[in-house]
């Protein structure tokens, strides 16, 4: 049986295999799931995907579940244990920024929609898709992304530049940003 034809990006790890082929560009408008990848993709930054797809399940245990409500809580002592625990990426900037962010998430509750309506609004509401052939086509901002940065930023967002949003954007299915060539660029564009 040969394997199906993936994008470019995806290499061999189960994890990876797993992540594109079950979640990423899935349209997702779950809060709980939604807080998991704004924070995952701000751990990201300056590291390699992989890195932090690795510790995802750390992250799980060490951040509550994703819970905002239980990371805005956090104080020093709860930060304190999480630079502590091997299981994540033990930045102190990007775990301060975390709890920061939990709080700000928060926020988005008082918004039309909650957090997903506020997240879905910089796409309209609807999945963009995308028809990338090639690797060189692909974008690594977009308006959109520098309009979802910059309004995180203004509500006290850290760790949210466009490119980390675009990231976001292309993980929770705002974006289809498979390759045409890829399986799941159809099944997601349908």
């Amino acid at each position: 049986m040969t394997e199906p034809v993936r994008c470019f990006w995806v290499t061999d790890d189960p994890l990876y295999l797993a992540y594109h082929d079950e979640q990423w560009g899935v349209p997702c408008r779950d809060e709980r799931e939604l807080f998991e990848m704004l924070i995952l993709e701000g751990a990201q930054a300056g590291l390699s995907w992989l890195t932090v797809l690795r510790r995802r399940e750390g992250y799980r245990k060490a951040f509550e579940g994703f819970d905002p409500e239980a990371v805005a809580r956090w104080g020093e002592r709860e930060i304190a244990e999480r630079l502590a625990d091997p299981g994540i990426v033990r930045n102190r900037a990007k775990v301060e920024s975390a709890v920061g962010n939990a709080r700000a998430y928060l926020k988005l509750r008082e918004e039309p929609g909650g957090p997903a309506g506020f997240l879905w609004s910089f796409v309209g509401g609807e999945p963009r898709q995308n028809r990338w052939k090639h690797r060189g086509e692909m974008q690594a901002e977009t308006p959109e992304s520098q309009a979802m940065s910059k309004e995180l930023r203004r509500r006290g967002f850290r760790f949210v530049g466009p490119t980390i949003c675009y990231s976001l954007m292309q993980a929770t299915g705002m974006v289809n940003d498979h390759t045409t060539d890829c399986f799941r660029h159809r099944q997601l564009a349908g």
